[in-house]
């Protein structure tokens, strides 16, 4: 029997670059778009429902700056290996399990892709498609997906390595931790998930494991469930029946009409499970212990937009479909955590290895149950108990080496709450070293730790602050510096990220008073927008674009504010006097087309149109591109390169 055993090593793929992160704070919104729930719904999904998500991303900062130029690239791996199945985990890009393979066959259980394309589906904007990736904290796409984890190598008392990932999340300001190993002769990779809440006050969780599988005509998705919620991007959600229902039988996502998530029914069971069996009967299942209860089914149908975005995703070729695991019924609802609470559970991730005459029955109880049998001989109900009271007992054994650096936000929370008195973890299995204190953390550390100091006063006007806060030890400390600029930028920026407007106004009028800078005005202008006055926001935001022409995420929020205040006059004002270098972006071109039509330079905008624009970061469900085509020649047909339409 071969001895597992874990390694560094490097992934070689053609990877688009990431670009630097937005210096622009967004704390007045989250990027996901609400969803309609029946009267019809189940009780406790609409309580869950209502259980309210953070106002915003904030202090995170979105990843906007990556292109769609795929280059030569090698990424950090650790791998683990058993001799039967060889998992890839990649810590810089959230702890994504990239490749899942087989070795007896050389079959990749999870959607592998071919390089790394980032697009705007994620809180923060970027995310790749394929492998499997750890969704905490908020509905959507994590704010960690395409940031570096903390990872280490905890010695396991089976002779089995583990790896182990963890960081803070500044939202919730909780800590996760995933152990993932593969048992010697094991046919699965076991991941155990660890989530942490050190507040007194109870805090709304979420988290929900999101694994990618090849999408292929004979995939079939089985869960041991008769009902689903389903969603459409008609914005509703409704309850259907499974396996059939109006579409036909969305059990066989190859053959969607549309894209649609079907969340199963599974509350209560012991060993919830999905699974996607092909038409060898091949394929992966991911089971765990009952925490864990939610299970879903994503795919993207086969319509032109869901076919176009497959090819964005995948732009190397390939195609997938999402099975996923969380802690509620669907990916609308919270579930409040506890103060001082610790949750944890166990998922497996393997081959289901099922007849594939009886995975693929037209007797849907016959299909489930054959599945149901195939599921329990590869991770067995009472066995996965035991493994997760045996991970409890590994959970806090401090790790053996450290193998990769995540952020330095968890060695500065730990310094907050030395001086607060707060709660904390016992670090000795999650340490945020001192080390990884760096620029963005420095300001922050300096002015928390060393009295009577001032990061703030001498800092230069025309560069914009690199990094931000929240919470109320940080308006406390600042209250504490003399009055400057950047002084009250921040307690603007912090009282409008908890929701106390005109508070963020008053300091940010202060602020512009003090010296005016392009980054308090806009931040003034994102204020008053909020508060009604879109036509003070226009000129706050065309003030920052002369403060700061060459900036351009001033120029997009400055051009789009124009046109939310009927002004698209200004809008190509802005557009005509900006650097050739802000006018490139396939954002503002597409700004640019709209403000000119609606000038009535109808030949304007189909000079845009006519340039083949790429948009990077175009949002999933965005439709900006197909209506503005349709804006400017009616009827005609939507080209495909421009056709990202979901309904």
């Amino acid at each position: 029997m071969t001895i597992p055993m874990l390694r560094r090593d490097a992934l070689h793929l053609p990877a688009a670059h990431l670009g630097e992160e937005s210096l622009l704070p967004v704390p007045d919104g989250l990027l996901e778009a609400p969803f309609e729930l029946g009267d019809d719904l189940p009780v406790e999904l609409q309580e869950g429902a209502q259980i309210g998500p953070p106002r915003s991303v904030h202090p995170y900062l979105l990843q906007d700056g990556y292109d769609r130029q795929r280059r030569p690239a090698e990424l950090q791996a650790l791998v683990l290996d058993n001799g039967i199945l060889q998992a890839t985990f990649l810590p810089g890009m959230g702890g994504r399990l990239w490749s899942l393979v087989d070795l007896t066959t050389g079959r990749d259980l999870v959607y592998a892709n071919s390089c790394v394309q980032p697009a705007n589906l994620a809180l923060r904007n970027a995310w790749v498609a394929g492998g499997v990736e750890w969704n905490l904290g908020t509905k959507g796409h994590s704010v960690h997906t395409m940031a570096p984890l903390h990872a280490a190598r905890v010695e396991g008392p089976d002779g089995a390595p583990r790896l182990r990932m963890w960081e803070l999340d500044r939202i919730r300001r909780v800590v996760f931790q995933i152990d993932a190993w593969l048992p010697a002769g094991g046919r699965g990779l076991h991941v155990y998930v660890r989530v942490e809440n050190p507040n007194d006050e109870a805090v709304p969780m979420y988290w929900w494991s999101n694994a990618a599988v090849e999408q292929r005509p004979d995939l079939r998705v089985l869960a041991p469930t008769r009902r689903a919620y389903a969603t459409g991007y008609d914005g509703t959600i409704g309850e259907v029946p499974v396996p059939v229902a109006e579409d036909g039988d969305h059990t066989w996502p190859a053959a969607s009409p549309r894209a649609a998530d079907y969340f199963y029914a599974l509350h209560g069971q012991q060993q919830p499970w999905v699974a996607g069996v092909q038409g060898s009967g091949h394929g992966l299942v991911i089971a765990s212990t009952a925490r864990l209860h939610g299970r879903k089914l994503f795919c993207w149908g086969n319509g032109p937009g869901g076919r176009h975005w497959q090819q964005w995703l995948s732009p190397d070729g390939g195609e997938y479909v999402e099975l996923q695991a969380g802690l509620t019924s669907t990916q609308f609802e919270h579930v409040m955590m506890p103060g001082g609470a610790s949750w944890d559970w166990v998922e497996v991730y393997g081959d289901v290895a099922a007849d594939p005459d009886l995975a693929h029955s037209q007797d849907w109880d016959v299909a489930v149950a054959h599945v149901a049998d195939r599921v329990a001989a590869l991770a067995p109900p009472e066995q996965l108990t035991e493994t997760l009271t045996a991970a409890r007992a590994l959970a806090d054994q401090a790790p053996e080496q450290l193998l990769a650096a995540g952020s330095g936000w968890g060695a500065l929370e730990r310094e907050v709450r030395r001086k607060t008195g707060e709660r904390w973890i016992a670090e000795s299995s999650r340490p945020f070293p001192a080390s990884t204190l760096g620029p963005e953390q420095h300001p922050w550390h300096q002015l928390l730790t060393e009295p009577g100091a001032d990061p703030f006063t001498d800092a230069d006007p025309a560069v914009p602050p690199a990094s931000y806060v929240c919470g109320p030890p940080w308006a406390e400390l600042l209250h504490q510096v003399p009055p400057g600029w950047l002084r009250d930028y921040h307690l603007g920026v912090l009282a409008h990220a908890r929701g106390d407007l005109q508070s963020a106004r008053d300091h940010l009028h202060t602020s512009r008073g003090q010296r005016p800078t392009a980054w308090a005005a806009r931040a003034e202008a994102r204020v008053a927008a909020e508060q009604g006055e879109p036509a003070l926001a226009v000129d706050l935001l065309t003030e920052a674009v002369r403060l700061a022409p060459t900036q351009p995420h001033l120029l997009l929020e400055a051009m789009s504010a124009a046109l939310a205040a009927d002004r698209p006059e200004l809008a190509l004002t802005l557009f005509d006097a900006a650097p050739v270098a802000s006018t490139r972006t396939g954002r503002v071109r597409l700004l640019e087309g709209t403000a000119a039509l609606r000038t009535g330079d109808r030949a304007r905008a189909e000079a845009v149109l006519a340039s083949d624009l790429v948009i990077p970061d175009l949002r999933e469900g965005e439709r900006s591109l197909s209506d503005l085509w349709h804006d400017v020649y009616g009827d005609r047909p939507v080209p495909t390169h421009y056709d990202f339409r979901m309904a």
